[in-house]
Protein backbone atom coordinates (compact mmCIF):
# COMPACT_ATOMS: atom_id res chain seq x y z
CA UNK A 1 0.00 0.00 0.00
CA UNK A 2 1.52 3.37 -0.72
CA UNK A 3 2.35 5.43 1.49
CA UNK A 4 1.83 8.63 -0.22
CA UNK A 5 -1.16 10.97 0.40
CA UNK A 6 -2.88 13.55 -1.19
CA UNK A 7 -5.22 15.95 0.72
CA UNK A 8 -8.90 16.39 -0.23
CA UNK A 9 -11.32 18.82 0.47
CA UNK A 10 -15.13 18.90 -0.16
CA UNK A 11 -17.37 21.44 -1.68
CA UNK A 12 -20.63 20.41 -1.30
CA UNK A 13 -22.36 18.29 1.23
CA UNK A 14 -25.42 17.55 0.08
CA UNK A 15 -26.88 14.15 -0.35
CA UNK A 16 -24.35 12.40 -2.43
CA UNK A 17 -21.34 13.42 -0.27
CA UNK A 18 -22.31 10.69 2.30
CA UNK A 19 -21.90 8.59 -0.26
CA UNK A 20 -18.22 9.44 -1.24
CA UNK A 21 -17.24 9.58 2.27
CA UNK A 22 -18.49 6.26 3.26
CA UNK A 23 -16.76 4.80 0.33
CA UNK A 24 -13.30 7.32 1.40
CA UNK A 25 -12.98 6.17 4.79
CA UNK A 26 -13.89 2.33 4.01
CA UNK A 27 -17.65 2.19 5.26
CA UNK A 28 -19.96 -0.57 5.02
CA UNK A 29 -17.21 -3.55 4.70
CA UNK A 30 -15.64 -1.21 2.06
CA UNK A 31 -11.50 -1.28 2.14
CA UNK A 32 -11.28 2.66 1.40
CA UNK A 33 -9.14 4.46 -0.48
CA UNK A 34 -5.54 5.78 1.95
CA UNK A 35 -4.50 7.67 -0.78
CA UNK A 36 -7.03 9.83 -0.25
CA UNK A 37 -6.51 12.74 3.17
CA UNK A 38 -9.88 14.10 3.76
CA UNK A 39 -8.55 17.45 5.38
CA UNK A 40 -12.42 19.32 5.58
CA UNK A 41 -15.58 20.00 4.33
CA UNK A 42 -17.24 22.92 3.23
CA UNK A 43 -20.45 24.18 2.09
CA UNK A 44 -22.41 27.26 0.80
CA UNK A 45 -24.65 26.45 4.30
CA UNK A 46 -22.24 26.32 7.08
CA UNK A 47 -24.90 24.33 8.84
CA UNK A 48 -24.73 21.51 6.35
CA UNK A 49 -21.25 21.42 6.30
CA UNK A 50 -21.41 21.40 10.26
CA UNK A 51 -23.49 18.17 10.03
CA UNK A 52 -21.66 16.21 7.75
CA UNK A 53 -18.82 16.54 9.65
CA UNK A 54 -19.81 15.93 12.84
CA UNK A 55 -21.74 12.22 10.93
CA UNK A 56 -18.40 11.19 9.73
CA UNK A 57 -15.65 12.44 12.50
CA UNK A 58 -14.11 15.43 9.70
CA UNK A 59 -13.34 18.78 10.27
CA UNK A 60 -15.51 22.00 8.96
CA UNK A 61 -14.14 24.72 7.09
CA UNK A 62 -15.18 27.73 5.07
CA UNK A 63 -15.33 27.59 1.39
CA UNK A 64 -12.74 30.39 1.25
CA UNK A 65 -10.17 28.40 4.16
CA UNK A 66 -10.74 25.46 2.10
CA UNK A 67 -9.59 26.98 -0.73
CA UNK A 68 -6.61 28.68 1.18
CA UNK A 69 -5.34 25.69 2.70
CA UNK A 70 -1.77 24.18 1.66
CA UNK A 71 -2.69 20.77 2.51
CA UNK A 72 -5.58 20.60 0.28
CA UNK A 73 -4.47 20.07 -2.91
CA UNK A 74 -7.77 18.24 -4.79
CA UNK A 75 -11.71 19.76 -4.39
CA UNK A 76 -14.02 17.36 -4.80
CA UNK A 77 -16.95 19.44 -6.03
CA UNK A 78 -20.38 18.11 -4.80
CA UNK A 79 -22.03 21.36 -6.05
CA UNK A 80 -25.54 21.28 -7.95
CA UNK A 81 -25.26 21.54 -11.96
CA UNK A 82 -25.50 24.85 -12.52
CA UNK A 83 -22.60 25.49 -9.86
CA UNK A 84 -20.19 22.82 -10.96
CA UNK A 85 -18.18 24.92 -13.24
CA UNK A 86 -17.94 28.40 -11.39
CA UNK A 87 -16.48 26.29 -7.96
CA UNK A 88 -14.49 24.46 -10.56
CA UNK A 89 -13.02 27.46 -11.81
CA UNK A 90 -12.24 29.04 -8.22
CA UNK A 91 -10.60 25.97 -6.93
CA UNK A 92 -8.48 26.30 -9.99
CA UNK A 93 -7.61 29.49 -9.62
CA UNK A 94 -6.37 29.02 -5.55
CA UNK A 95 -4.04 26.21 -6.85
CA UNK A 96 -6.33 23.17 -6.99
CA UNK A 97 -7.38 19.96 -9.05
CA UNK A 98 -10.59 19.49 -9.16
CA UNK A 99 -13.02 16.19 -9.32
CA UNK A 100 -16.45 17.25 -10.37
CA UNK A 101 -19.73 15.16 -10.06
CA UNK A 102 -21.63 14.88 -13.41
CA UNK A 103 -22.26 16.42 -15.19
CA UNK A 104 -18.83 18.33 -16.01
CA UNK A 105 -20.80 21.38 -17.05
CA UNK A 106 -24.54 22.25 -18.41
CA UNK A 107 -23.34 22.62 -21.83
CA UNK A 108 -20.25 22.17 -23.40
CA UNK A 109 -18.78 25.92 -23.86
CA UNK A 110 -18.63 26.04 -20.18
CA UNK A 111 -16.93 22.31 -19.45
CA UNK A 112 -14.77 23.45 -22.39
CA UNK A 113 -14.02 26.93 -20.23
CA UNK A 114 -12.78 24.75 -17.30
CA UNK A 115 -10.77 22.28 -19.09
CA UNK A 116 -8.83 25.20 -20.73
CA UNK A 117 -8.37 27.04 -17.67
CA UNK A 118 -6.97 23.75 -15.96
CA UNK A 119 -4.92 22.96 -18.88
CA UNK A 120 -3.69 27.00 -18.63
CA UNK A 121 -2.74 26.29 -14.82
CA UNK A 122 -1.20 22.76 -15.35
CA UNK A 123 -4.03 20.99 -13.37
CA UNK A 124 -6.34 18.43 -13.71
CA UNK A 125 -9.90 17.50 -14.24
CA UNK A 126 -11.89 14.60 -13.33
CA UNK A 127 -15.26 14.02 -13.42
CA UNK A 128 -17.90 11.46 -12.39
CA UNK A 129 -19.04 9.23 -12.96
CA UNK A 130 -16.42 6.34 -11.85
CA UNK A 131 -19.12 3.96 -12.18
CA UNK A 132 -17.58 2.35 -15.28
CA UNK A 133 -14.17 1.61 -13.24
CA UNK A 134 -16.29 -0.94 -10.94
CA UNK A 135 -15.49 -4.67 -11.25
CA UNK A 136 -18.62 -5.63 -13.39
CA UNK A 137 -17.82 -2.76 -15.81
CA UNK A 138 -14.27 -3.66 -16.35
CA UNK A 139 -15.75 -7.54 -16.19
CA UNK A 140 -17.57 -6.37 -19.66
CA UNK A 141 -14.59 -4.38 -20.90
CA UNK A 142 -12.39 -7.10 -20.79
CA UNK A 143 -14.97 -9.09 -22.33
CA UNK A 144 -15.15 -6.58 -25.53
CA UNK A 145 -11.35 -6.40 -25.37
CA UNK A 146 -11.16 -10.19 -26.19
CA UNK A 147 -12.87 -10.03 -29.38
CA UNK A 148 -15.40 -12.72 -28.24
CA UNK A 149 -18.00 -10.56 -29.15
CA UNK A 150 -16.58 -10.33 -33.10
CA UNK A 151 -16.91 -7.15 -35.20
CA UNK A 152 -19.05 -5.10 -32.88
CA UNK A 153 -22.82 -4.47 -34.29
CA UNK A 154 -24.33 -1.90 -32.18
CA UNK A 155 -26.52 -2.45 -28.44
CA UNK A 156 -29.12 -0.94 -26.65
CA UNK A 157 -29.04 1.71 -23.55
CA UNK A 158 -31.97 2.29 -21.32
CA UNK A 159 -32.96 4.23 -17.86
CA UNK A 160 -36.27 5.14 -17.77
CA UNK A 161 -38.29 6.21 -14.38
CA UNK A 162 -41.17 7.95 -13.38
CA UNK A 163 -39.22 10.91 -12.25
CA UNK A 164 -36.51 11.75 -9.20
CA UNK A 165 -39.78 13.81 -6.89
CA UNK A 166 -41.02 10.27 -5.84
CA UNK A 167 -37.45 9.85 -3.30
CA UNK A 168 -35.29 12.77 -3.50
CA UNK A 169 -35.76 15.11 -0.54
CA UNK A 170 -35.03 18.25 -2.93
CA UNK A 171 -36.11 17.21 -6.03
CA UNK A 172 -36.15 20.30 -7.95
CA UNK A 173 -33.24 20.66 -9.66
CA UNK A 174 -33.50 17.03 -11.34
CA UNK A 175 -36.20 19.63 -13.50
CA UNK A 176 -33.70 22.90 -13.65
CA UNK A 177 -31.66 24.12 -16.76
CA UNK A 178 -28.93 21.34 -15.97
CA UNK A 179 -30.87 18.40 -14.76
CA UNK A 180 -33.35 16.35 -17.10
CA UNK A 181 -32.67 12.32 -17.88
CA UNK A 182 -30.02 13.14 -20.12
CA UNK A 183 -27.58 14.89 -18.57
CA UNK A 184 -28.49 13.26 -14.94
CA UNK A 185 -28.02 9.99 -15.99
CA UNK A 186 -26.68 10.19 -19.25
CA UNK A 187 -23.20 10.63 -17.89
CA UNK A 188 -23.67 6.78 -16.48
CA UNK A 189 -24.71 5.49 -19.69
CA UNK A 190 -22.32 7.37 -22.64
CA UNK A 191 -19.34 6.77 -20.19
CA UNK A 192 -19.52 3.11 -20.20
CA UNK A 193 -19.89 2.81 -23.42
CA UNK A 194 -17.27 5.23 -24.19
CA UNK A 195 -15.26 3.04 -21.90
CA UNK A 196 -16.45 -0.56 -23.87
CA UNK A 197 -16.63 1.22 -27.63
CA UNK A 198 -14.70 4.57 -27.64
CA UNK A 199 -15.07 7.51 -28.63
CA UNK A 200 -19.10 8.63 -30.40
CA UNK A 201 -18.36 10.38 -33.69
CA UNK A 202 -22.45 11.33 -34.28
CA UNK A 203 -25.71 11.48 -32.44
CA UNK A 204 -29.06 11.93 -34.27
CA UNK A 205 -32.11 12.26 -31.41
CA UNK A 206 -35.78 13.41 -30.56
CA UNK A 207 -36.86 14.56 -27.05
CA UNK A 208 -39.94 15.48 -25.42
CA UNK A 209 -41.33 17.38 -22.56
CA UNK A 210 -45.16 16.41 -21.99
CA UNK A 211 -45.60 18.81 -18.40
CA UNK A 212 -44.37 21.93 -17.62
CA UNK A 213 -45.19 21.45 -14.16
CA UNK A 214 -45.14 18.21 -11.73
CA UNK A 215 -46.00 17.98 -8.08
CA UNK A 216 -43.13 16.84 -5.01
CA UNK A 217 -43.92 13.56 -4.05
CA UNK A 218 -41.32 12.83 -1.40
CA UNK A 219 -40.75 14.38 1.89
CA UNK A 220 -39.77 17.33 3.53
CA UNK A 221 -41.94 19.65 0.44
CA UNK A 222 -44.18 16.47 -0.39
CA UNK A 223 -47.16 18.35 -2.23
CA UNK A 224 -45.34 21.66 -3.32
CA UNK A 225 -44.91 21.95 -7.33
CA UNK A 226 -41.85 21.98 -9.85
CA UNK A 227 -41.55 24.03 -12.61
CA UNK A 228 -40.03 21.92 -15.50
CA UNK A 229 -37.64 23.29 -17.82
CA UNK A 230 -35.96 20.74 -19.42
CA UNK A 231 -37.28 17.63 -21.87
CA UNK A 232 -37.86 14.52 -19.50
CA UNK A 233 -37.82 11.77 -22.32
CA UNK A 234 -35.47 11.47 -25.11
CA UNK A 235 -34.32 8.90 -27.51
CA UNK A 236 -31.53 8.73 -29.49
CA UNK A 237 -29.06 6.72 -32.06
CA UNK A 238 -25.37 6.91 -31.02
CA UNK A 239 -23.21 6.45 -33.82
CA UNK A 240 -19.32 5.27 -32.86
CA UNK A 241 -16.22 5.38 -34.22
CA UNK A 242 -15.76 2.13 -34.38
CA UNK A 243 -18.53 1.19 -36.75
CA UNK A 244 -21.30 -0.07 -33.62
CA UNK A 245 -24.99 1.82 -33.60
CA UNK A 246 -26.27 2.48 -29.98
CA UNK A 247 -29.87 3.48 -29.31
CA UNK A 248 -30.15 4.79 -25.94
CA UNK A 249 -33.51 5.89 -24.25
CA UNK A 250 -33.59 8.23 -20.78
CA UNK A 251 -36.48 9.23 -19.34
CA UNK A 252 -38.39 10.76 -16.29
CA UNK A 253 -41.35 10.21 -17.55
CA UNK A 254 -41.78 5.58 -17.73
CA UNK A 255 -43.81 4.14 -15.20
CA UNK A 256 -42.45 0.95 -15.53
CA UNK A 257 -40.16 -1.43 -18.52
CA UNK A 258 -38.80 -4.58 -18.74
CA UNK A 259 -35.45 -3.63 -20.40
CA UNK A 260 -31.91 -4.05 -19.24
CA UNK A 261 -29.80 -1.25 -18.45
CA UNK A 262 -27.35 -1.92 -21.66
CA UNK A 263 -26.92 -4.19 -24.19
CA UNK A 264 -24.06 -5.02 -26.62
CA UNK A 265 -24.46 -6.56 -30.01
CA UNK A 266 -21.30 -8.61 -32.19
CA UNK A 267 -21.50 -10.53 -35.13
CA UNK A 268 -20.65 -13.65 -33.03
CA UNK A 269 -22.10 -13.07 -29.24
CA UNK A 270 -24.07 -10.86 -27.27
CA UNK A 271 -23.09 -9.38 -23.83
CA UNK A 272 -25.44 -7.84 -21.15
CA UNK A 273 -23.56 -5.19 -18.75
CA UNK A 274 -25.06 -4.49 -15.55
CA UNK A 275 -26.80 -0.98 -14.75
CA UNK A 276 -23.98 1.51 -15.12
CA UNK A 277 -25.47 3.49 -12.10
CA UNK A 278 -23.87 0.71 -10.14
CA UNK A 279 -20.06 -1.08 -9.54
CA UNK A 280 -21.44 -4.45 -9.54
CA UNK A 281 -24.10 -6.26 -10.88
CA UNK A 282 -24.44 -9.54 -12.96
CA UNK A 283 -22.76 -9.76 -17.18
CA UNK A 284 -23.62 -12.26 -19.35
CA UNK A 285 -22.58 -13.73 -22.54
CA UNK A 286 -24.32 -15.57 -25.38
CA UNK A 287 -22.71 -16.70 -28.41
CA UNK A 288 -24.72 -17.46 -31.92
CA UNK A 289 -25.87 -20.59 -32.23
CA UNK A 290 -29.31 -21.66 -31.77
CA UNK A 291 -28.45 -23.74 -28.97
CA UNK A 292 -26.18 -21.26 -27.31
CA UNK A 293 -27.94 -20.09 -24.01
CA UNK A 294 -26.93 -16.91 -21.95
CA UNK A 295 -24.40 -17.67 -19.27
CA UNK A 296 -22.94 -15.43 -16.82
CA UNK A 297 -19.40 -14.25 -16.51
CA UNK A 298 -16.97 -14.49 -13.49
CA UNK A 299 -16.23 -11.34 -12.14
CA UNK A 300 -12.88 -11.00 -11.25
CA UNK A 301 -11.74 -7.57 -10.92
CA UNK A 302 -12.02 -5.54 -7.62
CA UNK A 303 -14.75 -3.00 -6.85
CA UNK A 304 -17.86 -4.75 -7.89
CA UNK A 305 -19.31 -5.70 -4.24
CA UNK A 306 -20.33 -2.15 -2.89
CA UNK A 307 -21.08 1.46 -3.58
CA UNK A 308 -17.20 3.08 -4.54
CA UNK A 309 -18.26 6.27 -5.16
CA UNK A 310 -15.19 8.20 -5.02
CA UNK A 311 -13.01 5.31 -6.74
CA UNK A 312 -12.42 7.74 -9.58
CA UNK A 313 -11.38 10.45 -6.92
CA UNK A 314 -8.83 8.22 -5.77
CA UNK A 315 -7.40 6.94 -9.19
CA UNK A 316 -6.97 10.74 -10.01
CA UNK A 317 -4.94 11.37 -6.69
CA UNK A 318 -2.81 8.09 -7.40
CA UNK A 319 -2.37 9.46 -11.05
CA UNK A 320 -1.66 12.77 -9.71
CA UNK A 321 1.08 11.49 -7.40
CA UNK A 322 2.46 8.64 -9.66
CA UNK A 323 2.46 10.81 -12.76
CA UNK A 324 0.25 8.85 -14.90
CA UNK A 325 -3.09 9.91 -16.35
CA UNK A 326 -6.20 8.80 -14.47
CA UNK A 327 -9.80 7.90 -16.27
CA UNK A 328 -12.17 9.43 -15.20
CA UNK A 329 -10.64 12.37 -16.82
CA UNK A 330 -12.06 16.27 -18.06
CA UNK A 331 -11.16 15.05 -21.73
CA UNK A 332 -13.56 12.16 -20.87
CA UNK A 333 -16.24 13.92 -19.20
CA UNK A 334 -16.24 16.88 -21.97
CA UNK A 335 -16.71 14.24 -25.18
CA UNK A 336 -19.54 13.04 -22.81
CA UNK A 337 -20.90 16.44 -22.26
CA UNK A 338 -20.54 17.21 -25.94
CA UNK A 339 -22.56 14.07 -26.76
CA UNK A 340 -25.30 14.92 -24.31
CA UNK A 341 -25.68 18.49 -25.70
CA UNK A 342 -25.65 16.72 -29.73
CA UNK A 343 -28.98 15.17 -27.69
CA UNK A 344 -31.10 18.86 -27.80
CA UNK A 345 -29.11 20.20 -30.40
CA UNK A 346 -30.50 16.58 -32.98
CA UNK A 347 -33.83 16.70 -31.92
CA UNK A 348 -34.40 20.40 -31.95
CA UNK A 349 -32.82 20.93 -35.47
CA UNK A 350 -34.19 17.49 -36.67
CA UNK A 351 -30.80 16.76 -37.96
CA UNK A 352 -27.43 14.72 -37.33
CA UNK A 353 -24.49 16.11 -34.92
CA UNK A 354 -21.40 15.27 -35.49
CA UNK A 355 -19.29 15.30 -32.42
CA UNK A 356 -15.89 16.85 -32.34
CA UNK A 357 -14.36 16.42 -28.74
CA UNK A 358 -11.46 13.78 -29.20
CA UNK A 359 -11.17 10.99 -26.62
CA UNK A 360 -9.11 7.89 -25.81
CA UNK A 361 -10.69 4.89 -24.57
CA UNK A 362 -9.28 5.07 -20.35
CA UNK A 363 -6.88 2.19 -19.42
CA UNK A 364 -8.70 -0.65 -17.83
CA UNK A 365 -8.30 -0.34 -14.30
CA UNK A 366 -6.40 -3.46 -13.72
CA UNK A 367 -3.34 -1.43 -15.25
CA UNK A 368 -2.73 0.27 -12.16
CA UNK A 369 -3.88 -2.32 -9.55
CA UNK A 370 -0.71 -4.84 -10.12
CA UNK A 371 1.52 -2.97 -7.08
CA UNK A 372 -1.31 -3.22 -4.82
CA UNK A 373 -2.13 0.73 -5.48
CA UNK A 374 -5.69 2.78 -5.15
Amino acid sequence: MTTKRLGVGFIGTGNISSAYLRAMLGHEAMAGFPVLDIKGLADMRPEAAQARAGEFGLQAMSIDEMLGSSEIQLIVNLTIPRAHVDVGLKALAAGKHVYSEKPLGITYAEGRKLLDAANKAGLRIGSAPDTFLGGSHQQARAVVDSGVLGQLVGGTGFFQCPGHEAWHPDPAFYYDIGGGPVLDMGPYYITDLVNLLGPVARVSAMSSRLRNQRPVLSEPKKGQVMDVHVDTHATASLGFANGAIVQVTLSFDVPAHKHVPLELYGTEASLIVPDPNFFGGDVEIRKRGKDEEWTKVEVTQPYADGNYRSLGVADMAQGILDNRPHRANGDLALHVLEVMEAFATASAEGRTVDIKTPVTRPEPLATSLRDGRI
